[in-house]
Protein backbone atom coordinates (compact mmCIF):
# COMPACT_ATOMS: atom_id res chain seq x y z
CA UNK A 1 0.00 0.00 0.00
CA UNK A 2 2.90 2.63 0.69
CA UNK A 3 4.21 2.20 -2.84
CA UNK A 4 0.59 3.00 -3.98
CA UNK A 5 0.41 6.16 -2.06
CA UNK A 6 4.20 6.98 -3.03
CA UNK A 7 2.91 6.70 -6.49
CA UNK A 8 -0.24 9.02 -6.13
CA UNK A 9 1.87 11.60 -4.35
CA UNK A 10 4.25 11.84 -7.09
CA UNK A 11 1.78 11.91 -9.25
CA UNK A 12 0.18 14.65 -7.50
CA UNK A 13 3.44 16.23 -7.37
CA UNK A 14 3.77 16.26 -11.49
CA UNK A 15 0.55 17.54 -11.70
CA UNK A 16 0.77 20.44 -9.62
CA UNK A 17 4.12 21.31 -11.60
CA UNK A 18 2.20 21.05 -15.04
CA UNK A 19 0.15 23.28 -13.41
CA UNK A 20 2.63 25.95 -12.42
CA UNK A 21 4.14 25.67 -15.44
CA UNK A 22 1.30 26.63 -17.57
CA UNK A 23 0.32 29.59 -15.22
CA UNK A 24 4.22 30.53 -15.71
CA UNK A 25 3.99 30.40 -19.64
CA UNK A 26 0.47 32.12 -19.95
CA UNK A 27 2.08 34.80 -17.69
CA UNK A 28 5.35 34.90 -19.88
CA UNK A 29 3.63 34.75 -23.38
CA UNK A 30 1.37 37.70 -21.89
CA UNK A 31 4.49 39.33 -20.97
CA UNK A 32 6.45 39.10 -23.83
CA UNK A 33 4.24 39.99 -26.60
CA UNK A 34 3.72 43.22 -24.39
CA UNK A 35 7.45 43.24 -24.16
CA UNK A 36 7.99 42.34 -28.01
CA UNK A 37 5.46 44.73 -29.24
CA UNK A 38 7.41 47.79 -27.73
CA UNK A 39 10.90 46.50 -27.72
CA UNK A 40 11.10 44.62 -30.95
CA UNK A 41 13.72 46.44 -32.23
CA UNK A 42 15.91 46.29 -29.77
CA UNK A 43 15.48 42.10 -29.93
CA UNK A 44 16.61 42.19 -33.77
CA UNK A 45 19.54 44.10 -32.93
CA UNK A 46 22.85 42.52 -34.74
CA UNK A 47 24.70 42.64 -31.82
CA UNK A 48 21.94 40.43 -29.47
CA UNK A 49 22.78 37.54 -31.70
CA UNK A 50 26.94 38.29 -31.71
CA UNK A 51 26.63 38.53 -27.90
CA UNK A 52 24.47 35.64 -27.76
CA UNK A 53 26.77 33.39 -29.55
CA UNK A 54 29.61 34.76 -27.99
CA UNK A 55 28.21 33.57 -24.56
CA UNK A 56 27.64 30.35 -26.33
CA UNK A 57 30.96 30.13 -27.12
CA UNK A 58 32.51 30.65 -23.22
CA UNK A 59 29.81 28.36 -22.12
CA UNK A 60 30.54 25.46 -24.72
CA UNK A 61 34.15 25.77 -24.37
CA UNK A 62 33.72 25.34 -20.60
CA UNK A 63 31.32 22.38 -20.15
CA UNK A 64 32.41 20.53 -23.45
CA UNK A 65 35.92 21.10 -22.49
CA UNK A 66 35.54 19.93 -18.86
CA UNK A 67 33.78 17.17 -20.17
CA UNK A 68 36.38 15.86 -22.55
CA UNK A 69 39.21 16.22 -19.20
CA UNK A 70 36.67 14.44 -17.19
CA UNK A 71 35.43 11.55 -19.21
CA UNK A 72 38.02 11.35 -22.39
CA UNK A 73 35.31 11.56 -24.96
CA UNK A 74 35.88 13.72 -28.13
CA UNK A 75 32.30 13.21 -29.55
CA UNK A 76 30.32 15.13 -27.81
CA UNK A 77 32.54 18.80 -28.09
CA UNK A 78 32.69 18.07 -31.80
CA UNK A 79 29.55 17.38 -31.96
CA UNK A 80 29.16 20.73 -29.80
CA UNK A 81 31.54 22.31 -32.21
CA UNK A 82 29.84 21.92 -35.27
CA UNK A 83 26.50 23.69 -33.32
CA UNK A 84 28.02 26.56 -32.91
CA UNK A 85 29.58 26.71 -36.56
CA UNK A 86 26.35 26.49 -37.52
CA UNK A 87 25.13 29.11 -35.45
CA UNK A 88 28.19 31.54 -36.51
CA UNK A 89 27.78 31.12 -40.09
CA UNK A 90 24.36 31.72 -39.58
CA UNK A 91 24.95 35.35 -38.56
CA UNK A 92 26.14 35.90 -42.16
CA UNK A 93 23.36 35.51 -43.40
CA UNK A 94 20.29 38.07 -44.49
CA UNK A 95 17.41 38.15 -41.84
CA UNK A 96 14.87 36.76 -44.27
CA UNK A 97 14.19 33.34 -42.95
CA UNK A 98 17.87 31.87 -43.55
CA UNK A 99 19.08 33.59 -40.78
CA UNK A 100 16.60 31.87 -38.03
CA UNK A 101 16.40 28.24 -39.36
CA UNK A 102 20.41 27.80 -39.63
CA UNK A 103 20.62 29.09 -35.69
CA UNK A 104 17.77 26.88 -35.36
CA UNK A 105 19.56 23.98 -36.46
CA UNK A 106 23.47 24.99 -34.73
CA UNK A 107 21.74 25.37 -31.51
CA UNK A 108 20.14 22.20 -31.87
CA UNK A 109 23.39 20.76 -32.74
CA UNK A 110 25.04 22.17 -29.74
CA UNK A 111 22.27 20.94 -27.62
CA UNK A 112 22.70 17.47 -28.99
CA UNK A 113 26.57 17.93 -27.81
CA UNK A 114 25.61 19.19 -24.68
CA UNK A 115 23.09 16.39 -23.91
CA UNK A 116 26.37 13.65 -25.03
CA UNK A 117 28.36 15.27 -22.65
CA UNK A 118 25.89 15.38 -19.75
CA UNK A 119 25.28 11.49 -20.77
CA UNK A 120 29.06 10.47 -21.00
CA UNK A 121 30.74 7.99 -18.23
CA UNK A 122 33.88 7.29 -17.37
Amino acid sequence: MFAGAARAGLIDRVAIGLSGLCLVHCLASTILLAVLASAGGVLLHPAIHEIGLLLAIGLGMIALGRGVAEHGFMMPAAVGGLGLGVMAGALSLPHDGGEVMYTILGVAILALGHDLNRRAVI
